[in-house]
């Protein structure tokens, strides 16, 4: 009988015929998955090369700090850049501390029953309703029942009710992957449920939440209709030099809307400066974006499981 120390280690660990199975399924399924990946990210990245290579000649600096002028065919687009930061910040301060109360309140404290599953579905619903839907409850609510008029703060409030559904079932998502022996631990040293949330289940909790974040923002910053009939307006007359030049209470412009427009409406618009305006937009909520995605990343490493 031969020493097993004498038998060379290939010969130890052969694969049996279940083993290459799964291995060449296992293969054949990362090979799949790649070129999923890659028909996602090719025309992205194709788009994008395309939008910058157009964009160039007209994406300056002065292109972004510069207002209007000639009809829109020169300057800038700083009045209509600012005007989306107004939109985007006032909506997310008004969304986001209530989607995340909300989600908190209907995933650790709301009973199990007809009327919580009713919200539940009409917060599912109500992420799916187009836009325009939006912008017609945005004028009946904020515009005309509220008297608010078309100004930045009727539609900021009308983004927010748009993205509100996004955060709370995000928000619920990330509440409940947080294992409930987590909470378990909590209550049997004589913590209360909410500060159990408080000090457990949303630190454990906050990379999903601000994904949701990040989903508010992007849909916040790139729709034109829920704004166009609620605030923002096609052109309006800014001191170039003025970091806030809009009060709440006025119509303001915004990226969007003035690419809209300088795309339909505006004779003689030079091409390049339509695709800049177009990669200022892209850029904006890709900033945005990347902001919430490094804090996602930090406090994601904080995580214990």
């Amino acid at each position: 009988m031969s020493d097993p120390a004498d038998i060379p280690a290939k010969a130890l660990f052969v694969a049996t015929p279940a083993v290459r199975r799964r291995l060449r399924s296992q293969r054949v399924a990362v090979v799949c998955l790649s070129l999923a990946s890659l028909a996602i990210f090719l025309p992205l990245a194709a788009v994008l090369i395309g939008l910058v290579k157009k964009a160039l000649p007209a994406l300056t600096w002065e292109f972004i700090v510069d207002v209007p002028r000639k009809g829109m065919t020169a300057g800038g687009i700083w009045p209509a850049l600012v005007g989306t930061l107004y939109f985007v910040t006032l909506s997310l301060l008004a969304a986001a501390p209530i989607g995340i109360l909300a989600g908190i309140y209907l995933n650790e404290f709301a009973r199990d029953n007809w009327l919580t599953r009713v919200i539940n579905l009409a917060v599912v619903n109500l992420s799916g309703v187009p836009s325009i839907v939006h912008a017609l409850f945005g004028v009946a609510a904020f515009v005309i029942m509220l008297r608010w008029g078309q100004s930045i703060r009727a539609a900021s409030a009308t983004l927010a009710v748009m993205v509100l559904p996004v955060i709370i079932v995000a928000t619920k998502e990330a509440l409940s992957a947080v294992p409930r022996s987590f909470r378990e631990a909590c209550w049997n040293v004589g913590a209360t449920r909410w500060q159990t949330i408080r000090t457990v289940v949303l630190p454990n909790s906050i990379g999903g939440i601000l994904t949701g974040v990040i989903l508010a923002v992007s849909r916040a910053a790139g729709e034109t209709a829920p704004i166009m009939v609620t605030g923002a307006i096609f052109y309006k007359v800014v001191a170039r030099g003025d970091l806030f030049p809009y009060s709440i209470n006025e119509q303001g412009m915004a990226l969007s809307y003035h690419l809209y427009q300088i795309s339909r409406n505006v004779p003689n618009m030079p091409e390049s400066m339509l695709y800049a305006t177009a990669l200022v937009l892209v850029v904006f909520v890709l900033a945005f974006n990347s902001v919430a995605t490094v804090l996602r990343v930090r406090l994601r490493r904080r995580k214990k499981w």
